[in-house]
């Protein structure tokens, strides 16, 4: 069998989680199946429109356990879908002739996307199981961190300082509206499928809508206000919202990957013995965990643009964009799962090297402060002025060697109007962090 990494046995833990991959497996989806037969089945008999004892044999007979999977894999082939060759089954195990009542009124479509939006609804508990302690985790770094200054940068360059806790904060938000996302994903997306061959229900004749109401009833879901069997903008929504969260982990992957740097050693993933070793270089920790989440990143976005380009379907039924969703809706969540379980473990046990970040912040000698000796010059000779003065000081501290604040304390238009003394606390790195703690004070208030 080739070896796919989303299931492969060397590669699966890495892109993927057993959960979620349970959760997309044959036996999972053939039982979602036999799921909405029943359920089926059980709407139908309340209605009165099958007799009572065949629903009963119907949902007692529906047990994956009962499976030829031989046989259903070949009939499937044959068939194109797996619809009839489940029924044909089904309808056999049903004691006496209750069976001949499986899929009354239904179309093959109408399970399989039903079954798939329960394995949605599934799936996307088992995303908000590792989303919410991610942002736990990044509440209670920015909390800790708050006032530890570290350098911000800007196009790879000192900018000005941050602070550590207003770096999480910034990752913070955006996975706290994704929380919110999944919310509001759920109200939309979990609405099942029941519509018969054309999508008109035409085969249950005037009892159609009560057995739809009653179906998703059965089963907990939303129910459809007209057929969705070529509108796909919901499944599409779903692999948006994964586009978007792993690339907001890629984002935060991205920002540790830089920091773990030999020259920055700032954060660190958590130590694991042998974790990111190198089979040469004894001396190497590699971010393996920002590594595979950088990666989901991307390989999600290319299964949202197969689920945006299965959009466009043809009349009633499609003939091929349904079936690019098989493959895209479900690599799509088990690699988000892999995604936001590295992300959660790495988060969780994020090393943080203050010594490092305060460091690095003192490398340049108090340039990355230069807009603040600006700032403060700016009331006497102008802003103008002041930041072509703090830029001669500037080239002459990187041209020389001299230290910044001799530069400034040597320059004749600031000797003059700033004392030594302001100016070693203007070029103090920790007296510049401008409202970031108050921000990261602000969202975690907010947040509750």
């Amino acid at each position: 069998m080739a070896s796919l990494v989303i299931t492969s046995e060397l590669f699966g833990s890495m892109f993927g989680t057993t959960a979620m991959r349970t959760v997309f497996s044959d036996r999972r989806l053939v039982q979602y199946y036999l799921d909405v037969e029943a359920a089926l089945a059980r709407a139908e008999a309340g209605l009165g429109i099958i007799p009572k004892e065949a629903a009963e044999a119907i949902s007692a007979a529906a047990d994956v356990a009962n499976v030829d999977w031989d046989r259903l894999a070949a009939k499937t082939e044959i068939v194109g879908y797996p619809i009839v060759a489940v029924v044909e089954q089904l309808t056999e195990w049903c004691a006496g002739d209750h069976g001949q009542y499986c899929h009354w009124g239904a179309t093959t479509q109408d399970i399989m996307d039903t079954a798939d939006v329960l394995q949605i609804r599934d799936a996307l508990d088992l995303v908000a199981g590792d989303l919410r302690p991610i942002g736990d985790a990044l509440a209670a770094l920015a909390e800790r961190h708050k006032a530890t200054p570290m350098a911000g940068r800007t196009h790879l360059q000192h900018a000005l300082p941050v602070t550590f806790g207003y770096k999480c904060a910034g990752w913070l938000s955006a996975i706290d509206r994704h929380i919110a996302r999944l919310d509001d994903l759920r109200d939309r997306v979990l609405v099942g499928e029941f519509s018969g061959a054309a999508g008109t229900l035409a085969s249950l004749g005037e009892d159609g809508l009560a057995v739809q109401d009653a179906v998703m009833a059965e089963l907990g879901l939303g129910r459809p206000t007209i057929t969705w069997h070529t509108a796909r903008d919901l499944f599409a929504e779903t692999t948006g919202f994964l586009a978007l969260l792993t690339g907001s982990l890629g984002k935060i992957a991205y920002d540790v990957m830089l920091m773990m740097q030999s020259e920055i050693g700032e954060v660190f993933e958590p130590f694991v013995s042998g974790r990111g070793s190198s089979s040469t270089m004894p001396q190497k920790r590699n971010p393996i965990s920002s590594e595979l989440i950088l990666a989901a990143a991307k390989i999600v976005r290319q299964h949202h643009g197969t689920m945006l380009d299965a959009l466009v379907q043809d009349h009633e039924r499609a003939t091929g964009p349904w079936h690019a969703e098989w493959h895209a809706l479900p690599e799509a969540f088990v690699v988000s799962a892999g995604a936001l379980a590295q992300a959660r473990s790495m988060l969780e046990g994020l090393e943080v090297d203050t010594d490092a970040m305060r460091r690095n912040l003192d490398a340049t000698g108090g340039l990355i402060v230069a807009e603040a000796v600006m700032m403060g010059l700016a009331p006497v000779i102008g802003r103008g002025r002041a930041h072509d003065v703090v830029y001669e000081c500037c080239r002459t501290s990187l041209e020389t060697g001299t230290a910044f604040i001799d530069s400034l304390a040597d320059h004749p238009e600031i000797a003059d109007r700033i004392d030594r003394a302001r100016l070693k606390s203007l070029v103090d790195p920790a007296n510049y962090l401008g409202a970031a703690p108050q921000m990261v004070d602000r969202l975690l208030r907010e947040r509750g």
